[in-house]
């Protein structure tokens, strides 16, 4: 059995894709259009991908916590710098747990947490 993607209903599409397409990097691999207000886009260039759904008639109502999501970086102070040029601010950290690791997190238009991990 292999894990193959993880689902986040989102409110707006073109946001979400701004942020995971344009400043995370991962690259669309379908887009499908499911309903006339229902739209499903997959991203990721492995074999586990994100699932955005928006759905004009089903808005999240759930805070989204509890959920995030780890994406890892080659360095966390230029990943800070690049998220700063876009105007994304860094929810929290950054931590460095171990000397091993450092990683912090901001949230995506949704509420959704994403962190950024350096193996050190």
């Amino acid at each position: 059995m292999k894990y193959c993607w993880t689902t986040l209903t989102v409110n707006n599409m073109s946001k979400s894709l701004d942020f995971y397409n344009g400043v995370i990097g991962l690259p669309i691999t379908r887009r499908i259009k499911a309903g006339p207000e229902t739209e499903i886009c997959f991203l990721g260039d492995g074999d586990t991908q994100i699932e955005l759904i928006s759905d004009l008639e089903l808005r999240p109502e759930c805070t989204n916590e509890g959920i995030s999501m780890g994406f890892i970086v080659d360095s966390t102070e230029s990943m800070i710098e690049q998220l700063k040029r876009k105007g994304i601010e860094v929810h929290s950290g950054p931590f460095q747990p171990n000397p091993g690791i450092r990683f912090f997190y901001v949230k995506d238009p949704d509420g959704y947490k994403i962190q950024f991990v350096e193996n050190l």
